[in-house]
């Protein structure tokens, strides 16, 4: 059976790697049998993966609204655009599960030129600028060009005296973000250069993806139980992450939803973030 990817390349379609993704939802083996089962049954040579992908979410949608949820990650994480004005927000609440003081949206001195910076962290003696990649299509690569040039704007920015979280503030290493991924060049170079790279599948074992699965930080853009209108209102009110809606009820009060709607999205997210697991 032959399907077409984002990218429109042809090939062999491959159920193992369809089950793989649907397991890492947190569906059961059983759910996620009957839904291989199903999707097999429908499928025919030459349909797109994107289809396979609308029929296996609403599959698991219909089992578990937070599975659903899980498994759109990453279109969930392409909904921070257009721009990537939320994703560099997103970013920097990653950073903060970790220890890190952040602050995005800097505008630095250099030694030759000002550079606007997406995100500063800061943690023990570490300070760093964070350049933020964010790309609406899956299909684009994050080339080598990519690390050279946040080199050059580091080089300009390490060792000059800067006001952020203090007087005396100096960068001293840089990191690379994006929500897809890197060319193999571009992964030779940023290691060569001691630059800190992130993307969805990089670093293997502490990658984006195994960093929000393990933190269980889902973006407020994963979840199934709010439109695309309502998911972009929650945005504008610095509403980010899903698990914040726990804490902040009054934001979707603020949006327009019922009572009942807000009971189905605080029940989704308490699924999604195993909230109810923390607090056992």
């Amino acid at each position: 059976m032959k399907v077409v990817k984002f990218s429109g390349a042809i090939v062999e379609f491959e159920p193992e790697k369809l089950k793989k993704s649907l397991l890492k939802s947190g569906a059961s083996h059983v759910a996620v049998d009957k839904i291989l089962e199903t999707i097999q049954s429908q499928i025919y040579n030459g349909i797109t993966t994107k289809q396979i992908y609308k029929m296996a979410f609403g599959l698991l949608k219909k089992e578990s609204n937070s599975h659903a949820a899980q498994y759109n990650l990453r279109a969930a994480i392409q909904m921070l655009g257009p721009a990537g004005f939320y994703f560099e927000k997103y970013i920097a609440r990653l950073f903060n599960s970790e220890g890190y003081k952040t602050i995005t949206n800097q505008t630095l001195e250099g030694k030759c030129v000002s550079h606007e910076v997406d995100v500063v962290l800061k943690k023990d003696e570490e300070l760093a600028i964070v350049e933020c990649k964010f790309h609406a299509s899956r299909d684009v690569v994050s080339d080598v060009k990519i690390p050279m040039y946040i080199l050059s704007r580091f080089n300009d920015l390490k060792d000059r005296k800067q006001t952020i979280f203090t007087n005396s503030d100096k960068i001293s290493s840089c990191w690379i973000v994006t929500n897809n991924r890197f060319s193999s060049d571009a992964i030779a170079f940023g290691n060569c250069s001691n630059m800190n790279m992130l993307s969805w599948d990089y670093p293997k074992k502490d990658n984006l993806r195994h960093k929000i699965d393990s933190s269980k930080l889902y973006p407020v853009t994963c979840l199934t139980t709010l439109t695309l209108a309502e998911k972009d209102k929650l945005l504008v009110l610095d509403i980010i992450l899903a698990g914040e809606l726990i804490h902040n009820i009054q934001s979707l009060e603020r949006i327009g939803l019922s009572q009942n709607r807000i009971k189905n999205v605080l029940k989704e997210v308490t699924e999604l973030c195993k909230y109810l697991n923390h607090e056992s």
